[in-house]
């Protein structure tokens, strides 16, 4: 496929796939905007002479700034934007101006919460990310005419390439991740991909791997700098509150992390079971250890109310978080439905062992290096290859074990718990292995030096 074919299928499917965005963002809530002139590369404002901001209520951020070639910081949702925090910060620090840019509205939502006070200062604005038509592209770069564009690990469009080597705009991948299945994709779509990578200026990858596999692809300019979700911003507030209430309640817990589709049915299925054992236990007259609170955590905010549904299907007793249940309810229910977003802090400061789920589903996994900072034994299921290398780094150090199913996950998190040396011991090597893979930032800043004039 080339570029000419690609733009022309992508302006045939357009009226079919904006409708399918607008779908998702009913169901997801807050504002997405996916018909505005914003995400066509067509703006109402001049970039550098306007100087606007508002903030509403639900703590969305949206400002204009006179400030002059910006670096372009794109973060698709909202695991990139938190994992972009690091990385922004760092060029804030340097007296760089930013323009953060999303594709979803949970994303911006969280980058207009970490960066507020840059944004009250002008020194970062948010805005959507174009489309890939090569007139919306182009009318993006004209604009806001940044000094380069950094791409968060994986969103390369081939008219974004096109338009920025066009314009003579450098466009870096950083902390860049290419799976197997990215790998075969890439192939499958030909010289257009190809040609897209070929035009990157840099990629920072995650990983060696990572590297041979775009190195199949025809990529040169590259360099490993490691995976900038090490490079954590832990909220101490958070864990503090964590903390707290986990001492409060006397009670152990169990995360179940970053669960999706059809994860929440499996897991609630295997812990309706354990409690009714637990439960004939005790009617015997046995003395059997307490069973801990199960935290359930939803990936995707859009999510929480069926999940819910799913809890009480069960019948198993449960609070949601947003109720914002009293410590004497967290000391009895089953499970606790962790239905807020920017929390994993907290959660994970509550938690004696996690299980990151993503994975037990054909989902590619999700982040565990968030708990393993806190020093949480994690449990992952059999799919994990959007963070292979961290995922088995982390099983040959100790921190996590790897199970095949809910049930064998549930069952082996349960028998951690009840051995407290065991649990201690992952949860040491847990935060050593962590501090083995810290500096992904400095590394990336180094490499983008000759970028950023």
């Amino acid at each position: 496929m080339n570029r000419f074919f690609y733009t022309n299928t992508l302006r045939l499917i357009s009226p079919v796939a904006l409708w399918l965005l607008e779908r998702r963002a009913r169901k997801a809530g807050g504002k997405w905007e996916i018909r505005s002139d914003e995400r066509f590369g067509r703006y109402s404002y001049a970039s550098q002479d306007n100087n606007v901001s508002s903030e509403d209520g639900e703590g969305y951020a949206e400002s204009v700034f006179s400030f002059r070639r910006p670096v372009w910081v794109h973060a698709v949702s909202l695991g990139e934007t938190r994992a972009a925090h690091p990385l922004i910060q760092a060029l804030l620090d340097q007296g760089y101006p930013v323009l953060l840019t999303h594709m979803t509205a949970t994303g911006r939502l969280q980058g207009g919460r970490m960066f507020a006070e840059a944004i009250g200062q002008g020194m970062l604005t948010q805005a959507w990310v174009p489309y890939d038509f090569p007139e919306a592209v182009r009318g993006f770069i004209e604009h806001w005419k940044p000094r380069c564009g950094i791409l968060i690990e994986r969103e390369i469009w081939p008219n974004m390439v096109a338009e920025a080597n066009r314009l003579k705009m450098p466009l870096i991948v950083a902390s860049a991740r290419f799976s197997e299945s990215a790998l075969k994709q890439a192939q499958w779509l030909g010289s257009v991909m190809r040609n897209a990578l070929a035009g990157l200026d840099l990629v920072l990858t995650q990983t060696r791997f990572d590297s041979a596999r775009l190195e199949i692809l025809g990529v040169k300019r590259m360099q490993v700098v490691g995976n900038l979700k090490f490079d954590l911003n832990i909220s101490y507030g958070q864990v503090h509150t964590g903390q707290v209430v986990r001492e409060v309640i006397n009670r152990q817990v169990l995360a179940i992390a970053s669960t999706r589709d059809g994860e929440e049915e499996s897991f609630l299925k295997v812990i309706k079971a354990v409690v009714k054992q637990h439960q004939i236990q005790q009617e015997e007259g046995r003395q059997v250890p307490d069973l801990p609170l199960f935290m359930i955590i939803p990936r995707h905010p859009q999510r929480f109310r069926e999940v819910e549904t799913l809890i009480q299907q069960s019948g198993l007793s449960y609070a949601c978080r947003s109720q914002n249940p009293l410590d004497n309810d967290l000391k009895k229910i089953n499970v606790l439905l962790c239905d807020s977003v920017g929390e994993m802090f907290f959660y994970y400061a509550m938690s004696d062992l996690a299980i990151v789920a993503g994975s037990f589903g054909m989902f590619g996994g999700q982040n565990h290096i968030e708990a393993c900072a806190l020093g949480v034994p994690v449990i992952v299921g059999p799919h994990t290859d959007n963070f292979e290398q961290a995922v088995d780094d982390a099983l040959s150090e100790g921190a996590a074990r790897r199970t095949q199913d809910a049930e064998e996950a549930i069952l082996l998190a349960l028998k951690i718990l009840g051995n407290e040396e065991q649990r201690l011991g992952m949860s040491k090597a847990a935060k050593q292995w962590l501090s083995l893979h810290e500096g992904a930032t400095d590394r990336i800043m180094s490499a983008l030096k000759p970028y950023l004039r």
